[in-house]
């Protein structure tokens, strides 16, 4: 039988994925920054850096929840 909170973990682990990425991406507009900072080019792409980053926090911590809330509720059926 598949697992049925199969579809909630594979969207935290994508979302996990985005955020590694994010995090490298940051990483490298900081470095950049260090050497120009008043660059508003670089600014302007930290900024949507971090915004995404707390987008897909976000949609880390929906999916942890819904994975909680379907493991409950298929425990209660068994």
């Amino acid at each position: 039988m598949s697992d049925p909170c199969e579809q909630f973990k594979s969207q935290y682990k994508k979302a996990k994925e985005t955020l590694d990425v994010l995090l490298i991406q940051k990483a490298e507009i900081n470095l950049k920054l260090k050497s120009d900072y008043s660059n508003p080019h670089l600014q302007k792409e930290l900024r949507t850096v971090n915004m995404d980053i707390r987008i897909t926090e976000n949609e880390m911590e929906h999916a942890e929840y819904r994975i909680q809330e379907c493991e409950i509720k298929n425990k209660t059926l068994i």
